[in-house]
C-alpha cells in the first residue's frame, strides 16, 4: 500500500507535497473528502503499533476539556481517528511497509530521503 494522507485544506500539507514530489505510485488522499476507513487504519497500526501516535494533538477537538484531561487507551484513540478526519495527524506517508508521520522538518527530511531512495 502506497497512500500520501493529507488535508487539501492545510497550507503545510500543500507544501510538503509541492516539496516531496509525489509520484503517480503513490494514491493521494484528502482525508476531509475521504475520511480513513478502518481497513486503513488498521494497515497504519499494523505498522507504527500505536493508534496514539496517529492523534493529532494539536487539533482543536482535541483540545476540548473532556477529552484533553481524559486518560485515553489504545481503543479510544482508534474510535476518535475513524470519528472524525482532524483527528489524524498529518500528512502520513504510508509506502508498503513504511511510516511517516507529520510535518516535522525531521519526518520530512526522512520521507525525502526515503522517497529519492526509491
Amino acid at each position: 500500500m502506497r497512500i500520501f494522507y493529507y488535508l487539501s485544506t492545510c497550507q503545510t500539507c500543500k507544501r510538503i507535497i509541492k516539496d516531496l514530489d509525489l509520484n503517480d505510485s503513490i494514491q493521494r488522499i484528502d482525508i476531509k473528502k475521504t475520511p480513513i476507513n478502518k481497513d486503513q487504519l488498521n494497515y497504519l497500526y499494523k505498522i507504527e503499533g500505536s493508534y496514539e501516535n496517529l492523534i493529532n494533538k494539536r487539533a482543536k477537538l482535541f483540545k476540548t476539556p473532556g477529552l484533553r484531561n481524559k486518560a485515553l487507551e489504545e481503543n479510544d484513540y482508534k474510535k476518535l481517528l475513524l470519528e472524525h478526519y482532524t483527528f489524524l495527524k498529518r500528512p502520513v506517508l504510508a509506502y508498503d511497509n513504511n511510516l511517516f508521520i507529520g510535518n516535522s522538518s525531521k519526518v520530512i527530511i526522512k520521507m525525502k530521503k526515503f522517497l529519492s531512495e526509491q
